[in-house]
């Protein structure tokens, strides 16, 4: 939400789809695990209309992107979005990637660059995962979209790096919780089963 904030309040901020599916993207992924998981769409669209955003926007643009990067493969996507060729339905989305590269002034965000990581990893999750094809790619459309490449990759991999740290914390957590549970019962058939013994005739 901070860096939200930070971005409606410059001057420059231009809202775009891509940031939106970073938005989307980055609630979803760290929101993993949490309790009771009906809570999570209020808890998203308050975390959107506190910095005066339309949820419902978020949402619809984030699934928008996120289906067209399913129904195209990865190379179609790369060139997508270094404005190589067109995809249908998408012309005006691309209008939108057309404009950001003719923009001076665009305000690159990390959440832009987790939304276009996102588009990458959602077209081939496995593909995404050879740094030397991400990289490659990441710096090809970097340099036509005019975004600074070495910020770009320093968040990716602070992002990839936070999502490896949650998932061994949700992990450790669920031991946790289970080796608690395991007292727990452990405890109660103890106590089940002193109420069970026999009583001492000497008694």
């Amino acid at each position: 939400m901070v860096e939200m904030h930070l971005l409606m309040v410059n001057v420059d901020y231009r809202y775009d789809p891509i940031y939106a599916l970073g938005v989307v993207t980055t609630f979803d992924r760290f929101m993993q695990g949490y309790v009771p998981e009906t809570d999570k769409a209020s808890i998203f669209n308050a975390l959107c209309e506190a910095v005066e955003n339309n949820p419902q926007q978020f949402q619809n643009d984030a699934s928008r992107l996120t289906q067209l990067a399913d129904r195209v493969s990865a190379q179609d996507l790369v060139s997508w979005l270094d404005l190589s060729v067109s995809l249908p339905d998408a012309n005006d989305l691309q209008e939108t990637i057309r404009a950001i590269a003719g923009n001076v002034k665009f305000k690159y965000s990390r959440l832009f660059a987790i939304g276009l990581f996102t588009l990458l990893e959602q077209a081939d999750p496995d593909l995404v995962k050879d740094s030397q094809w991400r990289n490659e790619t990441l710096q090809n459309i970097c340099r036509v979209l005019n975004l600074p490449w070495e910020k770009l990759n320093k968040d990716l991999d602070l992002y990839r790096s936070n999502l490896e740290k949650m998932a061994q914390a949700r992990s450790a957590l669920a031991d946790v919780l289970q080796a608690d549970r395991k007292k727990r019962e452990q405890r109660e058939q103890a106590i089940a089963g002193a109420g069970d013994s026999p009583s001492n005739p000497n008694q």
